[in-house]
């Protein structure tokens, strides 16, 4: 299979696009605008402990507290790469919250789930800071390996070696998947740099005060680059030329036979149109996806879970029916399994697939949902296909999914819709007109859209239209019209002001 990663950025959001055989598979986001917390590392203040529920929250400085469950006090035994609250173990017998922590304390914790709707950060106590090639848990006392390491062999060198040099009493450490082959020199130099950034959390956690931050993970680009990029990537493209060079720095100095993997992309054409990218991602705020057959598959969330039914359309095969529903369910898991990294859906999801009178045809459907599921990273579990032909299972979720970020709730039909927010529009307009620039067909253009982007734009970015206009070299203005939906704009040209919104602005 060839994977590559696609890294698009600008001033104010990049994007990474992961591939596979041409495909688009997963995308990422992150906004200048928008902070991350996933992975930060805090100094908290207890504010509540809740024997109830075995919980607290605690206050780290965001607009809600975090929420500490008491077995995310205590480090697990769990042999997973994953840290905070994924280690534990289910059977563990913790001792009451009440007697581990108090109200008004001050805490180290880490953040292992973004804010979600109305919902804190999820904390925990249980601190890692992943490596490229380890992950160090100052809390802990064990040395486990990524079980997608799955050579024995290899696992006991792994393992063997990680033991080398992890000193007595230092914490405990897990071997990544990227770590396969590597020597006890790779690992030393990994293992001392995270336990020199424990020390500097420590020190600056001498005098603080809480809330306050005391480590900032990653960014999206850093961490994709740390966490995903190695031999299993054909190459990554990237089309800013800084961090293009950043990259690259970071390659050669962890993984220099990875250097001439790293691409810069100097074309006209935008990295993501030049891929198809934008269009095949604007196919997944839609509740359709179709299926090469001519099924299709409607995803639709909801507050509690996601569902997913599974329709034959216009394949009506050439079989039995049996066959012809066999055929459309096990096409239809692959694209489940797609479907479900690319939108980043999380938590339950029910996958409601075309009823089959065959046990060993459900059985069938199952193995093939939980084949194509072995290649997220986020974890999942499938459960058995029932009598109605439900499939329920669960996926990791660490932050809103990309259609919650990028939308807001529609005012016009009462909550039960949603529309791109203005920082959206924005910056669809944006890439829109670089695609008029690429074309070169139009030299004066007119862009009018809803009061609120045209808000948006004077308060956060007023010389983003003489910036833009530089860049691409139109002579641009902008009007706002009330008459057009939030999320809606439309580009004219020339003096006649004619319409060409339709030609530059993905469908």
């Amino acid at each position: 299979m060839r994977r590559e990663i696609l890294v698009s950025a600008t001033a104010h959001e990049s994007w990474v696009a992961l591939m596979e055989d041409g495909q688009l598979v997963e995308m990422m986001l992150d906004r200048a605008d928008e902070d991350r917390l996933l992975g930060d590392i805090y100094l908290g203040k207890v504010e509540a402990v809740l024997p109830g529920i075995q919980a607290a929250f605690v206050d780290i400085g965001t607009d809600k507290a975090g929420f500490l469950h008491v077995s995310d006090l205590e480090t697990g035994d769990d042999d997973d790469e994953n840290g905070g609250g994924g280690r534990r173990r289910r059977d563990r017998k913790d001792p009451p919250i009440q007697d581990s922590i108090r109200k008004g304390q001050e805490i180290i914790v880490q953040v292992t789930k973004e804010p979600i709707s109305t919902k804190g950060p999820r904390l925990t106590a249980e601190i890692s800071l992943p490596g490229r090639f380890l992950v160090y848990m100052p809390g802990s006392s064990r040395v486990g390996v990524s079980r997608k390491i799955e050579d024995r062999e290899e696992r006991a060198r792994l393992r063997k070696l990680a033991k080398l040099v992890l000193p007595k009493d230092e914490g405990g450490i897990i071997v990544r998947t990227v770590s396969e082959e590597l020597n006890q020199e790779t690992f030393q130099k990994d293992f001392d740099r995270l336990t020199g950034i424990w020390r500097k959390i420590l020190k600056k956690r001498q005098g603080a005060k809480a809330p306050c931050v005391l480590h900032g993970e990653a960014k999206l680009i850093s961490g994709v680059i740390r966490d995903l990029f190695s031999n299993r990537f054909e190459s990554i493209t990237v089309d800013d030329k800084g961090i293009y060079n950043e990259i690259l720095q970071y390659v050669k100095s962890v993984a220099p036979e990875l250097e001439d993997r790293v691409r810069h992309y100097t074309g006209s054409e935008s990295l993501f149109d030049k891929h198809g990218v934008e269009e095949e991602f604007q196919s997944t705020l839609q509740t359709r996806a179709m299926l090469k057959s001519g099924g299709y598959l409607i995803i639709e969330p909801t507050e509690a879970l996601v569902s997913i039914d599974v329709n034959t359309g216009r394949y009506k095969g050439k079989k039995d029916p049996e066959s012809t529903i066999l055929k459309t369910n096990l096409e239809a898991t692959q694209e489940i399994a797609r479907q479900l990294r690319l939108r980043d859906i999380g938590g339950i999801v029910v996958c409601d697939f075309i009823d089959m009178e065959s046990q060993k045809n459900r059985d069938q459907v199952l193995n093939e949902l939980r084949a194509h599921l072995v290649r997220d990273r986020a974890r999942t579990k499938a459960f058995e296909v029932s009598n109605l032909g439900l499939v329920e299972m669960t996926r990791q979720r660490v932050r809103p999914s990309l259609f919650q970020t990028l939308t807001d709730s529609c005012d016009h039909c009462a909550g039960t819709g949603r529309v791109y927010t203005p920082s959206t529009v924005v910056r669809q307009i944006e890439r829109s007109i670089r695609r008029v620039s690429v074309k070169g067909d139009e030299k004066d253009v007119l862009i009018r859209m809803h009061p609120e982007v045209a808000l948006r734009i004077m308060e956060k970015e007023p010389d983003f239209i003489r910036k833009l206009g530089q860049t691409t070299r139109i002579k641009l203005d902008m009007r706002d019209d009330p008459l057009l939906r939030e999320d809606e704009f439309r580009i004219l040209s020339g003096a006649a002001q004619t319409d060409v919104t339709s030609r530059y602005v993905a469908a």
